[in-house]
């Protein structure tokens, strides 16, 4: 999904997506997507430094003349284009690091972000969130112990598969018809009981 497709439009949808599927369970839906979940200075700093190498080799063996004095200005000014360049480019960040790094980035900011939103902290620990970051192409579902327990794991991990593949690509009608899908599933183990409070906001929050 472009960040473009990541406005005000795409937050109302998607929280009344959420609004319709918690009329249906007791469990709450929350959705985060970011832009990145690591921090990619190293990427950076590393197409900053080739580019000034190269620029750098090129003043000094090109067949034309510069002036000395000019030499390392020009090779710290090619530096910094070619590194903000990069923090620029998400392809670049994807190319020049492992998906290791990537997932464990992933992994890491979408458990930070279960406890930070809240989403732990429910009363009937019947929190669900639904964590997309753009740069990585990666999706996390992460659900509490009430929502484990009550959902069979093989329906629950067929529901984090799909989620998952939307992540690889995303796309804003993928995405809803994959929560539509988790919504059913949720309401067939976790019927609404009208006892449990919505404690969580139902607009999908986004950090671009």
């Amino acid at each position: 999904m472009a960040r473009v497709a990541f406005d005000q439009s795409a937050r109302e949808k998607l929280a009344q997506s959420i609004s319709e599927i918690e009329k249906d369970t007791d469990a709450e839906l929350v959705i985060v997507v970011r832009g990145r979940s690591a921090g990619y200075r190293q990427v950076d700093y590393f197409c900053g430094a080739l580019v000034a190498l190269a620029g750098l080799l090129f003043l000094v063996f090109s067949p034309f003349t510069f002036h000395e004095r000019w030499i390392p200005l020009d090779a710290v000014l090619l530096f910094v284009i070619a590194a903000w360049l990069s923090s620029r480019s998400a392809t670049l960040h994807r190319l020049l690091t492992s998906e290791k790094y990537r997932a464990a980035a992933v992994r890491q900011g979408a458990a930070a972000m279960f406890y930070e939103a809240g989403i732990a902290n429910t009363e009937a620990e019947m929190g669900v969130l639904i964590y997309l970051s753009l740069v990585e192409r990666r999706l996390e579902l992460i659900a509490d112990r009430g929502v484990l327990k009550a959902v069979p794991s093989l329906d629950w991990n067929h529901a984090l598969f799909e989620f998952k593949q939307v992540g690889k690509d995303p796309d804003l009608e993928r995405f809803q018809t994959a929560l539509r899908t988790l919504g059913a599933l949720l309401a067939r183990h976790l019927p609404a009981t009208g006892e449990n409070p919505n404690e969580l906001p139902d607009m999908p929050r986004f950090e671009l």
